[in-house]
């Protein structure tokens, strides 16, 4: 079930020709995955109360196209792959119908400090869409 982030591009993203720095493209995803997670009836919240921690392993980005000062960006966020410990959520951020950069997220599910298979009722929710 994919879910959806949006947002003005602020001036403080910017860098000084109006371009938006890098790194920046990482919080929104982020912000992304947090409304897909809440959207298959996961928020953090819940996520982190089971005894377990879902923790990012690694985040890839390509970029196509730049967002700019006064754009707003959207970014629609779903899985894209779940493993027996991990979990990949994929964000693709877009002005208007242009793609900007794709980041994917990969989860890992972690207790007693080492990966464990997710717990059964979250791989259910997260690919029942």
């Amino acid at each position: 079930m994919p879910a959806q982030w949006s947002s003005p591009v602020r001036y403080v993203e910017c860098d000084q020709q109006g371009v938006v720095f890098n790194a920046h493209y990482l919080t929104w995803a982020d912000e992304a995955a947090t409304a897909w997670w809440a959207s298959v009836g996961l928020p953090w919240e819940s996520l982190v109360t089971r005894g377990g921690e879902p923790v990012v392993k690694a985040s890839a980005l390509e970029w196509s196209s730049p967002a700019r000062w006064g754009d707003t960006v959207t970014v629609d966020a779903d899985a894209q792959g779940v493993g027996r410990t991990s979990l990949t959520v994929g964000c693709t951020v877009r002005v208007g119908e242009r793609v900007c950069c794709v980041v994917r997220t990969t989860y890992v599910w972690l207790t007693d400090g080492g990966p464990a298979p997710w717990p059964d009722d979250v791989r259910a929710r997260v690919t029942a869409g």
